[in-house]
């Protein structure tokens, strides 16, 4: 069934982008404007994310494997031949589509959780090779020059430019989501997650789109690691290559509603909100409670709504719209 637009989403869209566009005007607070930068860049990966697991139904529990290519990438660039990281980033897209299809290649001939095992095996070699490499800082890691700022460069003191980057990048990628959603590579991949059995009597190539989806999310979690390293100024393996980054970047997903274009979005807003929150009012005694709202809720929505939060709305004003005609 092709679903169409609702009327009133473009008009909410474009308000809803003027309002972010408008934020730091008012959001003066440098920790506000981060914790807004945190939420718009975690948004970015769970929507990277969904392309291969919401929309081709693949599991990837090694994402940040991808993510930790842009942001090495575009470091080691800047720092080593002076490349700008307008040039930087759109390379290290490149080297983790490159990756992604390389990576894709053995891992596709696995399903289910048997994929899901090998994505985490990768990124864990990956993050070793990291950890191990004397050129890329090795378990050091790498810090970005602070004497070369400005638009050129990506490197600013304030938050607010970063704020920008971060909200145009974002609003790249669900674009770019929402066109492959709209196109016949969505139908492909829904087909794939669906019935692959069905997809592939029908002559969809399994192994060819999912390759696809793969270097599609691959690329645009690239770009989301560079904007990281540019903010942060420093990058080391633990920061942008851990399991932990994967799993928190899936469950973004997960929990907005997986497979919907907004779904990561409202996951990121929720999911940033309690880890930021509860390292502010507990600090170090906190250490881990965010993990186990995340467990709570995970559970919660696996439990009651698979559809996610979006889902869990979407169907409670559904009830309320059928409520006047059923009487």
């Amino acid at each position: 069934m092709i679903r169409r637009a609702e009327p009133l989403a473009l008009p909410a869209a474009l308000a809803l982008l003027a309002a972010l566009l408008a934020l730091p005007l008012w959001l003066r607070s440098p920790a506000h404007q981060n914790l807004a930068i945190l939420m718009l860049m975690m948004a970015q990966l769970g929507v990277a994310w969904n392309i291969l697991g919401g929309y081709a139904g693949q599991i990837s529990l090694g994402h940040a494997a991808f993510s930790g290519i842009g942001a090495y990438t575009t470091t080691l660039l800047l720092m080593k031949a002076g490349i700008s990281p307008w040039i930087g980033a759109p390379a290290g897209a490149l080297a983790a589509a490159a990756a992604g299809l390389v990576i894709g290649w053995p891992c596709f001939r696995l399903s289910g959780h048997y994929f899901a095992m090998a994505t985490i095996a990768v990124a864990e070699i990956i993050q070793i090779g990291f950890g191990n490499w004397d050129y890329a800082g090795a378990a050091v890691g790498l810090t970005l020059p602070i004497d070369r700022d400005g638009w050129t460069w990506l490197i600013f003191a304030s938050k607010a430019p970063y704020y920008y980057l971060a909200l145009g990048l974002l609003a790249l990628t669900l674009l770019v989501a929402f066109a492959v959603e709209r196109s016949f590579l969505g139908y492909y991949f829904r087909a794939i997650k669906d019935d692959p059995d069905a997809a592939r009597s029908l002559g969809v190539g399994l192994a060819r789109y999912k390759q696809v989806a793969l270097a599609l999310s691959s690329a645009l979690s690239a770009l989301g690691g560079s904007l990281y390293a540019l903010k942060e100024l420093y990058i080391d393996p633990p920061s942008v290559l851990s399991t932990g980054l994967s799993i928190k970047v899936a469950l973004v997903a997960i929990l907005g509603g997986v497979g919907t274009l907004f779904g990561p979005v409202i996951g990121a807003a929720i999911l940033t909100g309690i880890e930021e929150s509860t390292r502010t009012l507990l600090g170090g005694s906190g250490r881990g409670v965010d993990l186990v709202i995340y467990a709570l809720l995970i559970i919660s929505i696996a439990v009651y709504y698979p559809a996610g939060v979006l889902g869990w709305v979407g169907a409670r004003l559904r009830r309320r719209a059928a409520r006047p005609a059923a009487r």
